[in-house]
Parts: C-alpha cells; structure tokens; sequence
C-alpha cells in the first residue's frame, strides 16, 4: 500500500493544478493523480507540415475519435453536442483555445436579477483576488478596460487584431455593438520563461512555441518545486470511505494495470464536469449506494454545455487564415437579459479568426460549396483564406433531466464504466442560438461576407462541462457547499466546472481556476484555524 497524504489531488488540469499549487505553501504533502502522461512540446502537429491532418486521429478533440490509451470512452449518442476532452498533465488546457473572458459579476445571481435557475453563494468580488492571482500565473494577454466588466490589468498587451478582427470591430462599430480585444492566455511578450507566440498555427492541438498557458507549463512547474508529487497514468476507479463516512483515500490501476490504494486524510476531485460524476457514481458503497456524496441524486444533473451558433462567410480580401491566435475579440452587446427577447439571459460574440488549407476544404466539401471536377480549385481559392466568423457562446441553464450517468455497458480499458451523456436542448436556447445567428448574419453583411452559413449547435463543441455537482447553501439542493467541501462528505472536495451553479455565456476556465483558488484558500485557513471539518 502507498504511503498515506495529507491531500490527494485527482486530476491535473486546470482546476487541480491550481489547487495544488496553492495548497504547496502549507507543508501538507499533497500527491496528484493524473489518468493520461506528460505530453512533449516535440510531440505536438504544429512542429511538422501535417498538423491539420492529426486534428483527427491522435489530436483530435473528441476523445471517441482520439482513442489514446489513456483516454476513456463516452457514450454521447443521446446529446447533439459531443464531449471534447482531453486526459493528460494539463487536462484539456493542452488543447483549449486559450480564450479567457471571466464570469460576470451578474452571472453569480441570476435568480435575483432574471428569476431563473438559483444564485451562487460566492460572487464576483470575493473571486476577484484569486481572478488576479490567477491571471499572473497563467499568463493573461488584455487590454484594460473593458466596460463590460470591472477593471482589472491584464499583465500583458493584448492580441493583435489582424486583419479579421478589425473587419469584423469596423463592422461592429457601424452597428454601434460593443466589442473588445479577448483576454487570452496566449502570451504577446516573452512572459516566466514563455516564449511570445510566432503565430504557428491554431492553437487548439497545443503549442509547441509554449506561448499558450497550459497548466504543465505555468502551475505544475512552480508546484512540483514546492514540493508537489504528480503521479501520472494513474487511473482512478473510486473514493473509498472509512468507518465514520469521510473518504479514506483512491483506488486505481498504475501504469502497469495493477490495482492501488492511495490512502489520504482530504481527497480533492478535478476531473472536469463529465469526469468528477463519473468518478463519484462510480464510488459506491452501503453508506453511499448511489455514488458518494450523492444522498440527493444531484450528482450528475444540471450538466450545462455552452451551445455554440456558429455563423460564417467569405469576404473578397484575403484574411488571417489560421495565422495568430484563434480568438482575439468579443463582443457582449447581447449578454444581459433583454424583456423585449423572447428567452433570458444572452451569449458572447467571439470571432475566430479562419481555418488552414485541410479544415476548409473538408468543411466546404461537406457543405456542398466545393465542387468536384473542372471548377475545384477556383472555387478553393476564393475560400481558401477568406472566411470570417462569429460564434456566439449562449448560456446554458441548468435543467435537472441534463446529466451525465454511468453506462451499463460501455467501460474503459481498466473495466470502469464509461459515463453517458442525456442531454437535450431547451427552448430558451434555440431561442438563444437564433437570435445569435440573425445577429452574426448581420455584423458579417456589415463586414461585407456572402455565402453565409451556420451551424448550430457545433456538434464537438462540448468543451465545457459544468453543473453536474452544483455548489449552494442548501444540502438539499447542492452537492457542495459555498467553498467546494462536499455536504455528504466533509473531507471530499470539488474543485472543477462541476460546481457551476449557471454557466454564464463565457469560456470557464478563468473562473474555474479562480474558482479553485478560492477554494484551496478555504482549506488552508480552515485547516489552520481548526474548522476545516465544521
């Protein structure tokens, strides 16, 4: 048996790196599980001419298409948006977008402003210190501000517009929106040892240039130097209790395949919003025979995915192509509850910036605008590098019938379960994504774009999963408490998009991290002043 820790860490991505980094300072020993390995800068498409290529087969978004060994299946046949994940020291920092808008101080109490869903009970300025603690350890490129939010100084200048984004802004402008530079994680200046981006390629199957912040980069570094163990190709199958209900500890299958025990005194879960229920449902006992922490059958509902409109056209200038950063403006002109709208709340505008040679000529082909034959590559040439697009981001509200189970069928090479997705789209967010595409339609025109299309929901656009081991005040009504300590389990905590009360119309890893900090911070003082446990 391994030797006993004070904190066990499952999961090393965004909100378990943080986690661990903050937790560092108190001397604990504190260990990391992390189910996929170390990815290798070398290793990643943007260092070779076929990087396109590999977004579908070993760096593929879709961990059903990915299929590394160190992945885990997902039954999403019953959901028009696919979970996209990735399983490796960083979680799926490695492959995000790096787009880093935070949550808005409303979107912590839209039952009180909207009379929808439940407020949070932590709010935006509690938050903002670990926002900005957050900020310098990632890496954030911005431009002060932003009248959309409270101040705050990005510490670095923001990402160049380049020729999409100030066509889309002089757009915008004629419309009289409001748009702004992105916050982003992709570094403009050489930033703790990261080289500046030399526009590569996109971003999203990692960056070989190290420009981008995953968190083996930025926290685990810093963490592991302070004393950290990250122990990787671990993958974990349950939290075990003890006699008195508090968890004792992991059970999981090393690199070899053979099963372990990883005793601790404090389990903390960061397995993202799809990984952390399938983990706790699959943790059962007598005490708990639903799944630990789950006595309200809460564990796994109110899944939230962000639904994405995605609207696209061609203008006669030749644009960016897939050149710089993907997403380097926003827009939040329609992001607030409107009485005169037909549905609540609202989404963020993000433009992105274009796609390489082989993404569009897939894409195109699909949609029927690329012919076969004596006409092909004319038409190529007038798409090629001429798309522009809008995304809007739409909130997501929470419903209970959304969620995330355990399949009776589907496991994973170790034999766990694999989780399954039922999740269906409510009217107020194809009210939401119709009105975020008459209104993308419209700033493209102004741009000067034809041809244009959509596509709503995107299908793999299931990067954030949230909701599904919700925070409030009320055990009846919440997994976790205000500070991520589970109600069922006092020695349990969540640190992941899990605990998202609402989703907000923004990319969470911002907040998630923030969100983590927060919470690490609770469990030091707690822990030292004696009422960790209260």
């Amino acid at each position: 048996m391994n030797e006993k820790v004070d904190v066990l860490i499952i999961g090393s991505g965004a909100s378990g790196a943080a986690a661990a980094w903050s937790l560092a300072d108190s001397k604990m020993r504190i260990l990391c599980l992390e189910q996929g390995d170390w990815v290798k800068p070398t290793d990643y498409p943007s260092n070779g001419r076929d990087w396109e290529a590999r977004l579908f087969s070993d760096f593929a978004i879709n961990p059903n298409r990915r299929a590394r060994e160190t992945d885990y299946p997902i039954n999403d046949a019953n959901s028009p948006i696919k979970v996209v994940n990735f399983n490796g020291v960083g979680g799926s920092t490695i492959m995000y977008t790096a787009h880093y808008p935070r949550l808005k101080p409303s979107d912590f109490k839209v039952r009180s402003l909207d009379g929808v869903a439940d407020d949070w009970p932590v709010d935006y300025d509690t938050l903002e210190p670990f926002f900005a603690e957050n900020d310098r350890m990632m890496g954030v490129s911005g431009l002060a501000g932003d009248p959309g939010y409270p101040f705050h100084q990005p510490p670095m200048p923001p990402l160049p517009l380049g020729k999409s984004g100030q066509r889309i802004g002089k757009a915008m402008n004629k419309l009289g929106w409001h748009w702004w530079p992105s916050d982003s994680t992709v570094a403009t200046v050489d930033y703790e040892g990261r080289g500046r981006c030399i526009n590569l390629g996109h971003c999203t199957p990692g960056c070989a240039q190290g420009a981008k912040a995953s968190t083996d980069i930025t926290y685990w570094p810093a963490a592991i130097r302070a004393g950290v163990e990250l122990r990787t190709r671990c993958r974990v199958r349950e939290i075990t209790l003890d006699e008195h209900g508090m968890a004792s500890g992991a059970i999981y299958y090393d690199a070899k395949g053979e099963e372990k025990f990883q005793p601790a005194e404090l389990v903390i879960v960061a397995c993202n919003g799809v990984g952390t229920p399938r983990l706790m449902l699959a943790s059962q006992s007598g005490r708990f025979p639903n799944g630990i922490a789950n006595s309200t059958d809460l564990v796994g509902r109110n899944l939230m995915f962000h639904p994405y409109a995605y609207t696209y056209g061609y203008v006669d200038e030749e644009m960016d192509g897939n050149h710089g950063p993907t997403l380097c403006l926003w827009s939040q002109e329609f992001y607030e509850t409107d009485a005169a709208r037909d549905f609540v709340r609202g989404y963020t505008f993000q433009i992105n910036r274009g796609m390489g040679s082989i993404v569009e000529a897939i894409s195109s082909t699909a949609a029927g605008r690329l012919p076969f034959g004596a006409d092909h590559h004319a038409v190529y040439r007038r798409l090629l590098n001429h798309r522009l697009s809008l995304s809007a981001i739409c909130e997501d509200l929470p419903e209970a019938h959304n969620r995330v189970t355990l399949d009776p069928v589907l496991k994973d090479p170790s034999g766990i379960p694999a989780p399954r997705i039922d999740y269906t789209l409510s009217d107020n967010s194809r009210k939401m994504m119709a009105h975020g595409i008459a209104r993308a339609t419209e700033a493209l025109k102004a741009a000067g774009a034809t041809d244009i299309s959509t596509e709503a929901p995107i299908m793999n656009g299931g990067w954030h999963l949230l909701g599904t081991a919700r925070m409030g005040t009320d055990p009846e009504r919440s997994v976790v408490n205000g500070w991520g300590r589970c109600h069922d389990v006092k020695n349990l905590f969540i640190v992941d998009g899990s605990i998202w009360v609402t989703s907000g119309g923004v990319n969470p890893t911002s907040t998630i991290q923030a969100l983590s900090l927060w919470i690490a911070d609770n469990i030091k003082r707690r822990a030292a002043d004696g009422t960790l446990f209260d």
